[in-house]
């Protein structure tokens, strides 16, 4: 393997913070950036005798909500509680079902035992619910265990720190991002139906649109010659050095980059796939989209390659949970190193967390033809990365690894960096699912196995 290039993660935060800045790439607001909408429901029984007879139900509940509220301040945007409705019955149970109205979960919160009259009745209710359970207020667990495990969307807690609840509010404003978001896909042919579109949709709420080459044309030939040249300074400003591109191709990659932020706002929606290599080798593409799809993915929109929607959906699921962008990747095999090389001629440079530092990068061409722009990006060293992807709409693979090295080198799409895995083998022997993963910076394992549980999905880990 040749040589790599290091960076600490102490030098990727102080050299190159203020190339973001100077950038000045920001996350544009729609239905999928507000915050989840999250109904807290108390149960305790009029009488209560566990765990303890004199309980006083307005109190416990006035000391959770002190609590709650400085949960919902924590995690600023990413939920909105509604105010407490306390149920005490079967019948209130009901009546709390039937007047939910829209909402993106619900949380329940046990103060006493007695509670499954009422859970039978709440396990009516369609949104996702988690259980918060705290030692000795009652036994709700068990009730909640058993929707887990005949597959409802939910999931539970017991425990004596709220802190526990942290991850969740991250996965309610997840629920919410998929269900407002809406995907734009461009093939030559779109088809009048999609089985795997149509599923997530179903699954997640998410809205899918397929768009034609000529939208995409049409935006690019409208957006402003001027502002591309100055686009294309900055990025040029920005990078180590430019390699193999003109500066005719870098200024139609970043003009390529305002028509569809231009064709994103029109269209209300926050992610587009594109089928890039098929349609630049036709001439029904100006420029390749990497340029483009990098910086959306540093501001928290979403550019995939390849019209790729397992993962596209898979980046819109990591990157709401995470804050952080993804990216695709076609993963490499050594498995006499234990490790899988991750490469593409897209990747994100906020790998720290959207709008955050740019990692270093050089302006190279697009690997497999050597036209147009794309950029290597000089990854962080010494951390963990998640690797995923929905392999369908109800499955999701993944695993981590840890990044060892970036490698320079001829063969493989521009960004390539070495990751050690738990079993490369594994893995290998294992996969399916086609060849995308999804990269998101972080150990994400568990998060999404707790997302699995509340979305509905499958959780496979890869190795």
């Amino acid at each position: 393997m040749p040589p790599t290039n290091c960076l600490t993660r102490r030098q990727f935060g102080l050299l190159f913070s203020a190339i973001a800045a100077r950038l000045g790439w920001s996350q544009q607001k729609g239905p999928w950036s507000e915050p989840a909408v999250v109904k807290k429901i108390y149960l305790a029984v009029l009488q209560p005798t566990w765990p303890r007879p004199d309980l006083n139900v307005p109190q416990a509940m006035a000391e959770i909500e002190q609590q709650m509220a400085q949960l919902e301040r924590k995690h600023p945007g990413a939920v909105r509680f509604t105010p407490p409705e306390l149920v005490r019955t079967p019948e209130q149970a009901e009546a709390c079902v039937k007047g939910l109205g829209e909402v993106d979960a619900v949380l329940l919160i046990d103060l006493t035992s007695g509670t499954s009259g009422m859970l039978r009745a709440l396990e009516q209710i369609q949104a996702p619910v988690l259980l918060f359970a705290r030692p000795y207020s009652g036994w709700s667990y068990v009730d909640v265990a058993r929707w887990v495990q005949s597959g409802k969307r939910a999931d539970l807690l017991s425990t004596s720190e709220f802190g526990d609840l942290d991850p969740y509010m991250r996965i309610f404003y997840t629920i919410r991002h998929l269900k407002h978001s809406k995907v734009l896909i461009v093939v030559e042919k779109p088809p009048q139906r999609n089985a795997t579109a149509e599923g997530f949709t179903k699954q997640y709420g998410t809205t899918i649109r397929y768009i034609s080459y000529r939208d995409l044309d049409d935006a690019f030939q409208k957006a402003d010659v001027a502002e591309a040249r100055k686009a294309a300074d900055e990025f040029v400003r920005g990078a180590l050095r430019v390699v193999e591109p003109t500066r005719q191709e870098i200024e139609d990659s970043l003009r390529f980059y305002l028509g569809v932020q231009e064709l994103l706002r029109r269209e209300q929606a926050n992610a587009i796939t594109v089928d890039c290599l098929g349609g630049f080798r036709r001439g029904d593409l100006k420029a390749y989209p990497c340029v483009a799809w990098s910086k959306l993915n540093d501001a928290g929109l979403y550019g995939v390659c390849e019209a790729d929607l397992l993962s596209t959906m898979s980046q819109l699921l990591l990157t709401a949970f995470s804050n952080k962008p993804g990216f695709v990747s076609d993963p490499v095999f050594d498995t006499s190193r234990n490790e899988i090389i991750h490469a593409h001629c897209v990747s994100a440079t906020a790998l720290q967390g959207v709008g955050g530092p740019s990692a270093p990068y050089i302006i190279r061409s697009h690997m497999e033809d050597n036209k147009g722009v794309s950029m290597q990006v000089l990854v962080p060293l010494g951390d963990t990365v998640t690797c995923g992807k929905f392999l369908n709409p109800t499955k999701f693979a993944v695993s981590t690894g840890e990044v060892v090295g970036n490698v320079d080198a001829p063969h493989g799409c521009r960004t390539k960096f070495r990751t050690r895995v738990a079993d490369a083998r594994k893995f290998l022997e294992n996969f399916s699912g086609g060849l995308h993963r999804v990269v998101v910076w972080g150990d994400y394992v568990r998060p999404v196995e707790q997302m699995g549980r509340l979305m509905g999905f499958q959780v496979v880990r890869e190795c």
